[in-house]
C-alpha cells in the first residue's frame, strides 16, 4: 500500500482514469458495432454513415492514447474495405 501522499493521489488518478477510459473503449466498440451490424443486415447507406460517425471517435481515441493509431487505421480500413465490397 502506498505510504507517501503523492503516490496516494497517484492511485485515485489512476483509478479515475482507468473508469474514463474503460468508458471510452466501449463507446468506440459500440461505434465499430453498429457499423459492423449495418454490413451484416447488407444496409450499405447505414454502414456509411455509421462508419463516418466511428471515424472521428476512433481517431480521436488515438490522441487520447486508448488505441495505437495503426489499430485504429486498421480497423477503419478494414470496416471500409468491407462496405466497399458490399453490393450498391
Amino acid at each position: 500500500m502506498a505510504n507517501y501522499p503523492s503516490a496516494k493521489k497517484r492511485i485515485r488518478r489512476d483509478q479515475r482514469r482507468t473508469t474514463i477510459n474503460h468508458a471510452r473503449i466501449g463507446r468506440a466498440r459500440t461505434f465499430v458495432r453498429k457499423v459492423e451490424k449495418a454490413i451484416e443486415d447488407g444496409d450499405r447507406a447505414l454502414a456509411a454513415v455509421a462508419l463516418r460517425e466511428a471515424q472521428p471517435y476512433l481517431m480521436s481515441s488515438v490522441n487520447k492514447g486508448l488505441v495505437h493509431r495503426n489499430t485504429a487505421a486498421r480497423r477503419l480500413s478494414r470496416l471500409s474495405a468491407r462496405i466497399k465490397a458490399m453490393p450498391a
